[in-house]
């Protein structure tokens, strides 16, 4: 839900200083005083000059607004918070390559100078990297694409 009035699933009004009654849930990020995030597919829809974009214009736009989702406000991430961004949404392409000494290479890189902060070109290039040596990627490659 984006949060306006139409997708709010209760329609009760309540006046500004008047509390919600006890049985109102809120969403963790409401009650921390945090804005509710607007799902990557609607995010990814809000973009007009995508309506009639190729796969490949609508796979990298993704790759920038789930960047953008995990970015500080200067538009990079913390070390930490990109190893852990790997591990939650690239976790197919990472998944096994713990063995692979080109891998604990890369992220080894998270692990040190905590401190540095990492850019969207960083970050491409760190997937792109993480790509290359994937075993979904031979998969990937294998699909069979005509009849």
């Amino acid at each position: 839900m984006c949060g306006c009035r139409a997708s709010v699933p209760s329609t009760k009004q309540y006046l500004v200083n008047q509390p919600a009654p006890a049985s109102t849930k809120k969403s963790p990020l409401a009650a921390a005083g945090m804005p509710k995030r607007i799902p990557i597919a609607k995010q990814l829809a809000s973009i007009k000059a995508l309506g009639k974009g190729s796969d490949l214009e609508k796979a990298f736009a993704t790759v920038v607004l789930v960047y953008n989702n995990s970015a500080d406000p200067e538009g990079k991430l913390s070390k930490a918070e990109t190893k852990s961004l790997l591990q939650t949404q690239f976790w197919g392409f990472i998944q096994g390559q713990e063995s692979k000494p080109k891998y604990r290479e890369i992220i080894s890189t998270l692990d040190e100078e905590s401190e540095n902060k990492i850019d969207f070109e960083d970050f491409m290039i760190l997937l792109v990297s993480l790509t290359l040596m994937s075993d979904l990627l031979q998969e990937i490659k294998n699909v069979k694409t005509t009849k």
